[in-house]
């Protein structure tokens, strides 16, 4: 393999829209409000992706090490347990793009004030914690609730409190939806995952619960997600153009049969990757419709 694509792998680009996705609706919703500064956007947006690169590395470096990316594992190869990139340098890959990710974030302290040093700390603290420490809560069946909270509440907030200055009942309601098809997309991962992982002692919510609780849970999350915005609307909190998430819903039905139908790696893969790109294409829709209805 050429060193770009082994990159890549990584980086995993599949859970990108994950960090972009919070990022668009919070500034979506300011921009609604009257406030938006394109600066504050781009580095917000890059410091996000550069957060949810970083927790990728450093989960490639800390599972590989803990010995749980097996070779039977049915998803794709880790860059680091695949013997790809050595360890140390997978390492110093993870501390060169959190590094970015503190260089967006003294740009957003100058701009909205030194609160943002406290969320941009915790949601590094997070993606290094999720594998790696002396007890890692993605080990102990704690990532969903941690992924919700960072890549849904703290992300849409944290991109509105930084045009805005403020927060909002609205802000935090349009963040649920967002962080539970985040824990929607690590849902099916660990669906996939859940044989290998209990062999590793890797307790995920998928090897406590086991994998038809597991796909139940996932169905709630994306029923749910295609509920709030309507219930907003019907708050008084956002206009009728909110129901254009509706239009997703036919995405999130096919891959809840998907979910619920197959076992094997390559299908529950493809199921992955869809489940990040609906958060995109729902994402996109409540921006939309949150511009449209301003």
């Amino acid at each position: 393999m050429g060193s770009v694509r082994i990159w890549l792998m990584a980086a995993r680009p599949r859970t990108l829209p994950a960090g972009i996705a919070p990022v668009l609706v919070g500034t979506a919703l300011a921009a609604a409000d009257g406030d938006f500064a394109l600066l504050t956007f781009l580095a917000a947006l890059l410091g996000a992706i550069f957060i949810q690169i970083g927790a990728n590395l450093s989960n490639d470096y800390s599972d590989a090490r803990r010995g749980a990316d097996t070779e039977d594992r049915l998803g794709p190869v880790r860059v680091t347990a695949g013997g790809l990139v050595p360890p140390k340098t997978v390492l110093i890959a993870t501390y060169v793009t959190f590094a970015l990710a503190v260089l967006c974030g003294v740009y957003l302290i100058y701009v909205a004030g030194w609160g943002i040093l406290a969320i941009g700390a915790a949601s590094i603290l997070a993606g290094v914690l999720y594998t790696g420490g002396p007890r890692p809560y993605g080990y102990d069946g704690l990532g969903d609730l941690f992924v919700f909270l960072f890549f849904g509440v703290v992300a849409v907030a944290g991109s509105y409190f930084v045009q805005t200055e403020t927060i909002t009942w609205v802000a935090l309601a349009f963040a649920v939806p967002v962080g539970l098809l985040a824990a929607a997309i690590l849902a099916v991962n660990n669906i996939r995952d859940a044989a290998t992982d209990a062999r590793v002692g890797k307790r995920t919510l998928a090897v406590r619960l086991g994998r038809d609780r597991m796909r139940s849970i996932y169905a709630a999350e994306l029923g749910a997600a295609h509920v709030i915005p309507p219930v907003v609307w019907l708050a008084g909190g956002a206009s009728a153009w909110t129901l254009l998430v509706l239009a997703s819903v036919p995405m999130a039905a096919g891959l809840v049969t998907t979910v619920r139908e197959h076992d094997d790696g390559p299908t529950l893969n493809g199921a992955l990757a869809r489940t990040g790109l609906l958060q995109l294409v729902f994402c996109l829709l409540l921006s939309a419709a949150l511009l449209l209805g301003r």
